[in-house]
Protein backbone atom coordinates (compact mmCIF):
# COMPACT_ATOMS: atom_id res chain seq x y z
CA UNK A 1 0.00 0.00 0.00
CA UNK A 2 1.44 3.47 -0.93
CA UNK A 3 2.35 5.70 1.81
CA UNK A 4 0.03 8.92 2.14
CA UNK A 5 0.99 11.99 0.14
CA UNK A 6 1.55 15.08 1.64
CA UNK A 7 2.66 18.58 -0.06
CA UNK A 8 4.04 21.19 1.92
CA UNK A 9 4.00 24.66 0.67
CA UNK A 10 5.36 26.85 3.07
CA UNK A 11 8.10 28.60 5.09
CA UNK A 12 11.90 27.09 5.88
CA UNK A 13 13.99 28.71 8.47
CA UNK A 14 16.85 28.62 10.93
CA UNK A 15 16.34 28.75 14.44
CA UNK A 16 18.65 30.43 16.69
CA UNK A 17 17.77 29.64 20.24
CA UNK A 18 18.95 30.52 23.55
CA UNK A 19 17.61 28.57 26.51
CA UNK A 20 17.12 31.38 29.87
CA UNK A 21 15.76 30.96 33.25
CA UNK A 22 12.74 33.70 32.26
CA UNK A 23 11.69 35.26 29.51
CA UNK A 24 12.77 38.79 29.18
CA UNK A 25 10.06 41.75 29.62
CA UNK A 26 10.32 44.48 26.91
CA UNK A 27 13.77 46.12 27.16
CA UNK A 28 15.04 43.93 29.51
CA UNK A 29 18.40 41.36 28.70
CA UNK A 30 18.54 38.37 30.67
CA UNK A 31 22.04 36.62 31.28
CA UNK A 32 23.47 33.06 31.52
CA UNK A 33 21.38 30.94 28.80
CA UNK A 34 22.72 28.24 26.48
CA UNK A 35 22.46 28.60 22.80
CA UNK A 36 21.38 26.05 20.25
CA UNK A 37 21.37 25.89 16.56
CA UNK A 38 17.98 24.10 14.82
CA UNK A 39 16.72 23.47 11.62
CA UNK A 40 12.82 25.30 12.01
CA UNK A 41 10.06 27.34 9.80
CA UNK A 42 6.75 26.56 9.76
CA UNK A 43 6.71 24.46 6.68
CA UNK A 44 9.80 22.58 6.98
CA UNK A 45 8.56 21.52 10.49
CA UNK A 46 5.28 20.31 9.39
CA UNK A 47 7.21 18.38 6.41
CA UNK A 48 9.06 16.85 8.69
CA UNK A 49 6.58 16.23 11.59
CA UNK A 50 4.14 14.72 8.40
CA UNK A 51 7.48 12.43 7.76
CA UNK A 52 8.24 10.73 10.84
CA UNK A 53 4.93 9.68 11.24
CA UNK A 54 4.90 7.95 7.87
CA UNK A 55 3.71 10.12 5.13
CA UNK A 56 5.43 10.52 2.00
CA UNK A 57 6.29 14.83 1.77
CA UNK A 58 6.97 16.54 -0.59
CA UNK A 59 8.69 20.17 0.88
CA UNK A 60 8.11 23.09 -1.41
CA UNK A 61 9.65 26.10 -0.37
CA UNK A 62 12.67 28.79 -0.82
CA UNK A 63 16.04 29.25 1.09
CA UNK A 64 19.27 31.39 -0.02
CA UNK A 65 22.95 30.18 -1.82
CA UNK A 66 23.85 30.11 1.89
CA UNK A 67 25.47 27.61 4.57
CA UNK A 68 22.63 28.13 6.18
CA UNK A 69 20.35 27.10 2.54
CA UNK A 70 22.41 24.05 2.24
CA UNK A 71 22.18 23.11 5.53
CA UNK A 72 18.67 23.33 6.12
CA UNK A 73 17.91 21.53 2.96
CA UNK A 74 20.26 18.66 3.73
CA UNK A 75 18.53 18.41 6.88
CA UNK A 76 15.12 18.02 5.24
CA UNK A 77 16.48 15.40 2.75
CA UNK A 78 17.60 13.46 5.41
CA UNK A 79 14.63 12.58 6.94
CA UNK A 80 13.50 11.68 3.53
CA UNK A 81 11.45 14.38 2.12
CA UNK A 82 11.42 15.37 -1.12
CA UNK A 83 13.29 18.48 -1.88
CA UNK A 84 13.36 18.89 -5.22
CA UNK A 85 10.67 21.67 -5.33
CA UNK A 86 12.84 23.93 -2.80
CA UNK A 87 14.15 27.10 -4.82
CA UNK A 88 17.99 29.12 -4.33
CA UNK A 89 17.10 32.46 -4.46
CA UNK A 90 19.24 35.48 -3.59
CA UNK A 91 18.24 36.52 -0.22
CA UNK A 92 19.31 35.08 3.07
CA UNK A 93 17.86 32.18 4.18
CA UNK A 94 15.49 32.61 6.51
CA UNK A 95 16.28 33.14 10.84
CA UNK A 96 14.10 32.68 13.57
CA UNK A 97 15.35 34.08 17.13
CA UNK A 98 13.94 32.36 19.78
CA UNK A 99 14.13 32.66 23.65
CA UNK A 100 12.74 29.81 25.50
CA UNK A 101 12.12 29.47 29.32
CA UNK A 102 12.33 27.01 31.60
CA UNK A 103 8.84 26.13 31.55
CA UNK A 104 9.38 25.78 28.08
CA UNK A 105 7.74 28.99 26.78
CA UNK A 106 8.70 30.83 23.82
CA UNK A 107 9.33 34.33 22.09
CA UNK A 108 9.87 34.64 18.50
CA UNK A 109 11.00 36.76 15.76
CA UNK A 110 11.36 35.90 12.21
CA UNK A 111 13.49 37.59 9.12
CA UNK A 112 11.49 36.34 6.56
CA UNK A 113 14.37 36.29 4.35
CA UNK A 114 14.04 33.28 1.05
CA UNK A 115 10.58 32.38 1.87
CA UNK A 116 9.19 35.94 1.16
CA UNK A 117 11.20 34.99 -2.46
CA UNK A 118 8.88 32.22 -3.02
CA UNK A 119 6.77 32.39 -5.90
CA UNK A 120 3.73 30.32 -7.10
CA UNK A 121 4.81 26.92 -7.95
CA UNK A 122 4.31 24.56 -11.00
CA UNK A 123 2.72 21.84 -8.87
CA UNK A 124 1.94 18.01 -10.23
CA UNK A 125 -0.66 16.64 -8.12
CA UNK A 126 -2.10 13.29 -9.16
CA UNK A 127 -3.97 10.43 -7.08
CA UNK A 128 -4.77 11.82 -3.68
CA UNK A 129 -2.83 12.98 -1.29
CA UNK A 130 -3.35 16.55 1.34
CA UNK A 131 -1.92 20.27 0.64
CA UNK A 132 -0.40 21.66 4.09
CA UNK A 133 0.03 25.52 3.76
CA UNK A 134 0.66 28.41 6.61
CA UNK A 135 0.93 32.11 6.55
CA UNK A 136 4.90 32.45 6.48
CA UNK A 137 4.81 32.72 2.91
CA UNK A 138 3.28 35.18 0.07
CA UNK A 139 -0.85 35.25 0.22
CA UNK A 140 -0.66 35.24 -3.35
CA UNK A 141 1.51 31.57 -3.03
CA UNK A 142 -0.98 30.34 -0.69
CA UNK A 143 -3.71 30.94 -2.44
CA UNK A 144 -2.40 29.26 -5.83
CA UNK A 145 -1.21 26.35 -4.30
CA UNK A 146 -4.77 25.93 -2.29
CA UNK A 147 -6.69 26.33 -5.93
CA UNK A 148 -4.27 24.14 -7.59
CA UNK A 149 -4.88 21.16 -4.73
CA UNK A 150 -8.39 21.66 -4.21
CA UNK A 151 -8.52 21.36 -8.13
CA UNK A 152 -6.75 18.38 -7.91
CA UNK A 153 -9.59 16.88 -5.70
CA UNK A 154 -6.74 17.00 -2.69
CA UNK A 155 -7.48 17.85 0.71
CA UNK A 156 -6.21 21.24 2.07
CA UNK A 157 -5.22 21.98 5.47
CA UNK A 158 -4.22 25.70 6.32
CA UNK A 159 -2.42 26.79 9.04
CA UNK A 160 -3.07 30.59 9.42
CA UNK A 161 -0.32 31.80 11.28
CA UNK A 162 1.03 34.47 11.69
CA UNK A 163 -2.83 35.71 11.46
CA UNK A 164 -3.87 37.68 7.80
CA UNK A 165 -6.65 37.74 6.16
CA UNK A 166 -7.75 34.37 4.52
CA UNK A 167 -7.13 33.06 1.20
CA UNK A 168 -9.77 33.43 -1.41
CA UNK A 169 -9.76 29.45 -2.14
CA UNK A 170 -11.22 26.29 -1.10
CA UNK A 171 -10.20 25.51 2.69
CA UNK A 172 -11.38 21.57 4.06
CA UNK A 173 -9.50 22.69 7.12
CA UNK A 174 -8.24 25.49 9.22
CA UNK A 175 -5.77 25.40 12.43
CA UNK A 176 -4.98 28.27 14.28
CA UNK A 177 -4.50 28.73 17.97
CA UNK A 178 -5.92 30.70 20.24
CA UNK A 179 -4.60 34.23 19.69
CA UNK A 180 -4.43 33.33 15.99
CA UNK A 181 -8.78 32.53 15.94
CA UNK A 182 -9.02 35.26 18.11
CA UNK A 183 -7.44 37.66 15.67
CA UNK A 184 -9.44 36.66 12.75
CA UNK A 185 -12.47 37.27 14.15
CA UNK A 186 -12.87 39.41 16.93
CA UNK A 187 -13.80 36.44 19.25
CA UNK A 188 -12.03 35.36 22.21
CA UNK A 189 -13.93 32.36 22.91
CA UNK A 190 -12.65 29.47 20.85
CA UNK A 191 -16.18 28.19 19.93
CA UNK A 192 -17.35 31.32 18.89
CA UNK A 193 -14.28 32.14 16.66
CA UNK A 194 -14.33 28.60 15.43
CA UNK A 195 -18.06 29.58 14.49
CA UNK A 196 -16.97 32.42 13.17
CA UNK A 197 -14.12 31.13 10.67
CA UNK A 198 -16.69 28.10 9.61
CA UNK A 199 -19.06 30.21 8.47
CA UNK A 200 -16.73 32.63 6.91
CA UNK A 201 -14.72 29.75 5.12
CA UNK A 202 -16.95 26.70 4.90
CA UNK A 203 -13.78 24.45 6.42
CA UNK A 204 -13.61 22.45 9.35
CA UNK A 205 -12.08 24.45 12.30
CA UNK A 206 -9.20 22.77 14.61
CA UNK A 207 -8.39 25.16 17.26
CA UNK A 208 -5.32 24.72 19.71
CA UNK A 209 -5.30 25.58 22.88
CA UNK A 210 -2.31 24.57 24.04
CA UNK A 211 -2.17 22.54 27.33
CA UNK A 212 -5.91 22.58 27.25
CA UNK A 213 -5.92 20.13 24.05
CA UNK A 214 -7.86 21.67 21.10
CA UNK A 215 -11.64 22.84 19.94
CA UNK A 216 -13.02 21.15 16.56
CA UNK A 217 -16.16 22.09 14.78
CA UNK A 218 -16.95 20.06 11.82
CA UNK A 219 -20.37 19.99 13.02
CA UNK A 220 -20.98 20.12 16.58
CA UNK A 221 -17.94 21.42 18.71
CA UNK A 222 -15.56 18.63 20.28
CA UNK A 223 -12.83 19.56 23.50
CA UNK A 224 -10.05 17.11 22.86
CA UNK A 225 -8.01 17.33 25.53
CA UNK A 226 -4.02 17.05 25.80
CA UNK A 227 -2.08 14.60 27.10
CA UNK A 228 0.22 15.24 30.10
CA UNK A 229 3.77 15.11 29.64
CA UNK A 230 6.97 16.84 31.54
CA UNK A 231 7.35 20.09 28.72
CA UNK A 232 11.02 20.93 27.88
CA UNK A 233 10.12 23.52 24.74
CA UNK A 234 7.23 23.94 23.18
CA UNK A 235 8.83 25.13 20.05
CA UNK A 236 6.93 23.76 17.30
CA UNK A 237 4.30 21.69 19.15
CA UNK A 238 1.51 23.90 16.73
CA UNK A 239 3.65 22.67 13.18
CA UNK A 240 3.51 18.97 15.13
CA UNK A 241 -0.04 19.31 15.30
CA UNK A 242 -0.23 20.03 11.76
CA UNK A 243 2.24 17.76 10.19
CA UNK A 244 0.72 14.59 12.34
CA UNK A 245 -2.86 15.92 11.13
CA UNK A 246 -2.22 16.14 6.94
CA UNK A 247 -0.21 12.78 8.16
CA UNK A 248 -3.36 11.23 9.61
CA UNK A 249 -5.84 12.68 7.09
CA UNK A 250 -3.93 11.31 4.01
CA UNK A 251 -3.80 8.03 5.48
CA UNK A 252 -7.50 8.10 5.65
CA UNK A 253 -8.26 8.93 9.24
CA UNK A 254 -11.50 10.96 9.93
CA UNK A 255 -11.13 14.13 11.02
CA UNK A 256 -11.45 13.80 14.88
CA UNK A 257 -9.16 10.47 15.13
CA UNK A 258 -6.75 12.82 12.91
CA UNK A 259 -7.26 15.36 15.32
CA UNK A 260 -7.09 13.26 18.37
CA UNK A 261 -3.61 11.66 16.79
CA UNK A 262 -1.92 15.13 16.54
CA UNK A 263 -2.33 16.54 19.74
CA UNK A 264 -0.62 13.25 21.07
CA UNK A 265 2.20 13.77 18.82
CA UNK A 266 2.35 17.47 19.95
CA UNK A 267 2.39 16.49 23.49
CA UNK A 268 5.17 14.39 22.89
CA UNK A 269 7.10 17.06 20.80
CA UNK A 270 7.31 19.18 23.55
CA UNK A 271 9.03 16.40 25.87
CA UNK A 272 12.44 17.36 23.73
CA UNK A 273 14.64 20.90 22.95
CA UNK A 274 13.87 22.54 19.49
CA UNK A 275 11.34 22.53 17.16
CA UNK A 276 12.29 19.08 15.96
CA UNK A 277 13.66 17.82 18.66
CA UNK A 278 11.02 15.79 20.34
CA UNK A 279 8.98 15.36 17.15
CA UNK A 280 7.69 11.46 17.40
CA UNK A 281 7.64 8.34 15.02
CA UNK A 282 4.63 6.97 14.12
CA UNK A 283 5.11 4.09 17.08
CA UNK A 284 5.63 6.59 19.59
CA UNK A 285 2.47 7.57 19.26
CA UNK A 286 0.45 4.60 18.89
CA UNK A 287 -2.85 4.51 16.97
Amino acid sequence: MPAPRVVVVGSINVDLVVSVARLPAAGETVAGGAFARFGGGKGANQAVAAARLGAEVTMVGAVGEDEMGDQAVRELADEGIDVSAVARVGEPTGVALIVVDKAGENQIAVASGANAALTTPALELSGEGVMLLNHEISAAVVEAAARAAAQAGWRVVLNPAPARELPDAPIAVLTPNASEAAELTGEDDPERAARALRERTGAAVLITLGAQGALLLDGEPIRLPAIKVDVVDTTGAGDTVNGALAAELANGASLVNAARFALRAAAISTTKPGARGGMPRREEVGE
